[in-house]
């Protein structure tokens, strides 16, 4: 199997591309959807966000309410170190892992997308490279207020508690130009695509 990460800062496009990659044979695992199935009710991982944060973070019919809770982490980075390095940080690692694992010794291409895999953690589970789509902050506040109805200030926090754009690049092995309108992002999808099907085969491992 391939297998390579898929990153990219808040309203970056990262969705978009991965959409292409898998119209031609990848396996996508979104970290993102993966962390909404153990945050459901009746999961470890659910019971301990409640108890850190209290009910006012759930949703009138009893589910984890994302936009509120990240109210509380983004603007407070103890408190999102808290979620992500103690609560959901090694329950979506196993759980990534396990699900990557399956695609051992065949010919399909795996692509972990998520928002943070740069840097000294570009090898986490044993990937190949990590491929980054770039847009300018500028650009990606304009997404997420326009496209998912986040205020100014909201977007711009979420985008301030993410990694440096310039040191996500520096670390990247592939760039995807993202600035631009769709029909440029077509191209670099298809070059990005033969990039992953020249990696060295992989073997997903949960990091110590």
């Amino acid at each position: 199997m391939k297998f390579a990460g898929l990153s990219g800062g808040i309203g970056a496009g990262k969705s978009t591309v991965a959409a292409g990659l898998a119209r031609r044979g990848a396996v996508v695992i979104d970290v993102d959807r993966l962390s909404r199935e153990i945050e459901r009710p009746g999961e470890p991982v659910f019971d301990a966000i409640v108890a850190r944060w209290g009910p006012a973070i759930l949703t009138p019919d009893g589910q984890i309410d994302r936009p509120a809770l990240g109210r509380v982490v983004f603007a407070d980075p103890a408190e999102l170190a808290v979620l992500t390095a103690r609560i959901t940080g090694p329950a979506i690692a196993a759980a990534l892992v396990e699900r990557a694992s399956t695609y051992v010794d065949t010919d399909r291409v795996v692509v972990l997308e998520a928002a943070m895999l740069q840097g000294g953690d570009r090898c986490l589970y044993g990937m190949k490279g990590v491929a980054v789509v770039d847009a300018p902050i500028e650009t990606a506040v304009r997404r997420l207020v326009d496209g998912r109805g986040m205020t100014e200030s909201d977007a711009r926090t979420r985008i301030a508690r993410q990694l440096d754009r310039e040191e996500r690049l520096r670390h990247a092995d592939f760039v995807i130009d993202n600035s631009g309108p769709p029909e440029e992002v077509e191209p670099q999808v298809d070059a990005a695509w033969a990039w992953l099907l020249s990696l060295p085969d992989a073997v997903p491992v949960l990091d110590p």
